[in-house]
């Protein structure tokens, strides 16, 4: 398979990238004539993260562009020969070095999707020596990913459609390849960009920022700019000196505010001052690096008015420490008495965006009616998932040689589903989502309007669902390692993962003890799973047990 050269494919996990089992496996497999047997594992989740009825599928392109370039090179292979017995046939390396995926085919939910326990995220089929390899690095790609994007959709449940939401967790993160996974993905999932450069380098995510507190503390106010004029807007009329025009507003706003002119800080003035020099067009003050209302606000209200004088908007204030919801408020007010007295009307309007550890709690208070905050900055609580840090997804065995396998186990939680299956999505007349349904691959599939019986997961009969419309929800994207159809791009996907969410039930999208969504297995599957169960060996009590 030809190696993707662009950026981003350099970004493709490696080979090495998994665990020591599935080296030794393959040594078991190659030295059992086995290496060659076609075979086919589904990835998968049990239970919905977060607590919640869904999830989003999320991984897939990394997926493809880690096949694409899948290919042991001579230090992978000279490494696996120092971890594996010294007396292993030379051969299997041999055979190591010319692997690649293609005869490996995958189908796939899309990306965006949305997703529930038992149907396939991933189906991958292909020669078994080979697959079993893909094992952790597959796993490795989808489960955080999709985890990050239904964290990310939840965050964007709750702050409704018109609140910016910004990721700005790279700092928090699990190390590097977890920060750009964060920022990738909480990108699909819902945010409106990430303060991570690298996320907008190689995957296009919308990139923001601005300053810190450490730029607005590191002035004294003793600094001379030295350059303090600026031209209008418009590129007409002379020059203004920018410092001075601001010490002549400021009179004016402490005026206003009733405050000493000799309060707000110099220095933090001085840095809003060097920040519009740099930056006109694209004016934004850090407010509470010492005080919101005595400093921040008045010393940003002077710059802002200063640069209205050259034709020039400032585009909004941030907030990071304090009650983030009640500062907004009261600085929206401040902003409409301003407004009104020098008559600026933009100025009502500007936008508060806040940061401070903010969790789902505090996103809804902040997502409340009457709330003045239009941009929110989330770090920690997205790129983390502290509510569930894993998405649990596991890559199971179904066919081998065209026969269906099964785990049987103690935990019935844990069996797996036998054979090569399709996955379809049952919709009533409306549109709303009622049901999706396991079968195997070979069965005709539902049509719609006939009416279908059905086993639901955990239920002990069956019941009967007539579909208004009947949609597949696994897609063929690679065959024996060539790419079918183009990956949608990481925005597509994330216009699909919204449209996805709106198509849920109010009681399915609930984030707080949700209904459940129905998955259920055809009658012809749920016989194979049962005659499987039956003439498996089961385990006898161990003599001498109480």
């Amino acid at each position: 398979m030809a190696a993707e050269q662009d950026a981003e494919g350099r970004a493709a996990a490696r080979p090495l990238l998994t665990d020591l089992y599935q080296a030794t496996m393959a040594l078991g497999y190659w030295r059992a004539g086995r290496a060659q047997d076609q075979a086919e594992f589904e990835l998968f989740f049990r239970r919905c993260p977060f607590g919640g009825a869904f999830a989003l599928a999320a991984g897939l392109r990394d997926c493809v562009r880690f096949l694409r370039t899948f290919r042991l090179r001579d230090a992978d292979v000279q490494f696996l020969a120092s971890v594996l017995p010294p007396d292993t046939d030379p051969a299997f390396f041999e055979h190591l070095r010319a692997l690649d995926c293609s005869g490996v085919t995958v189908r796939a939910l899309p990306e965006g999707s949305l997703a529930f326990p038992g149907v396939p995220l991933l189906q991958v089929s292909g020669p078994l020596l080979v697959v079993q390899l893909l094992e952790t690095p597959l796993l490795c790609l989808v489960s955080y990913a999709s985890l990050i994007a239904t964290n990310a959709a939840r965050l964007r449940l709750i702050a409704g459609p018109e609140k910016r939401l910004l990721e700005m967790g790279l700092r928090r993160a699990q190390g590097p390849d977890g920060g750009l996974t964060a920022s990738t993905y909480s990108y699909l999932g819902g945010f409106d960009g990430s303060s991570n450069v690298l996320a907008g380098q190689l995957r296009g995510v919308p990139v923001a920022g601005t300053l810190a507190h450490s730029f607005v503390t590191s002035f004294l106010g003793t600094e001379v700019p030295p350059d303090p004029m600026l031209a209008p807007a418009a590129g007409q009329g002379p020059t203004v000196d920018l410092a001075a025009s601001v010490e002549t507003w400021l009179e004016r706003v402490c005026a206003h505010l009733g405050l000493g002119v000799q309060e707000p800080h110099r220095g933090e003035r001085a840095a809003f001052v060097a920040y519009a020099l740099a930056f006109p067009r694209a004016f934004q003050g850090l407010l509470d690096t010492y005080s919101v209302r005595r400093s921040g606000l008045p010393n940003f209200l002077a710059v802002a008015l200063a640069l209205e004088g050259l034709g020039y908007q400032a585009v909004g204030v941030r907030l990071d420490s304090g009650d983030l919801l009640q500062q907004a408020q009261e600085i929206r007010g401040v902003f409409r008495t301003v407004a009104a007295q020098f008559r600026v009307p933009w100025l009502e309007s500007v936008p508060i965006t806040v940061s401070n550890s903010i969790d789902e709690e505090e996103l809804a208070r902040l997502a409340q009616k009457g709330s003045e905050v239009n941009g929110i900055g989330i770090g920690t609580s997205v790129v983390t998932c502290p509510r569930q840090p894993s998405l649990g997804c596991v890559y199971k065995l179904v066919s081998v040689g065209g026969q269906p396998r099964m785990k049987l186990t103690e935990d019935p939680e844990k069996q797996t589903l036998p054979g090569s299956k399709a996955a379809f999505r049952l919709l009533g007349s409306n549109g709303s989502l009622l049901m999706d349904v396991l079968q195997l691959a070979e069965e005709p599939p539902p049509q719609a309007g006939q009416e279908l019986r059905v086993w639901p997961r955990g239920a002990q009969e069956s019941c009967t669902v007539r579909p208004a419309h009947v949609e597949p929800l696994l897609r063929l994207w690679v065959q024996q390692g060539q790419l079918c159809e183009p990956l949608p791009s990481l925005a597509e996907s994330r216009a699909f993962a919204q449209l996805s969410l709106s198509r849920l039930s109010p009681a399915h999208r609930r984030l707080e003890q949700p209904e459940l969504y129905q998955v259920a297995l055809s009658e012809k599957l749920q016989a194979l799973v049962d005659k499987l169960s039956a003439s498996s060996p089961r385990e006898s009590p161990m003599v001498g047990a109480a």
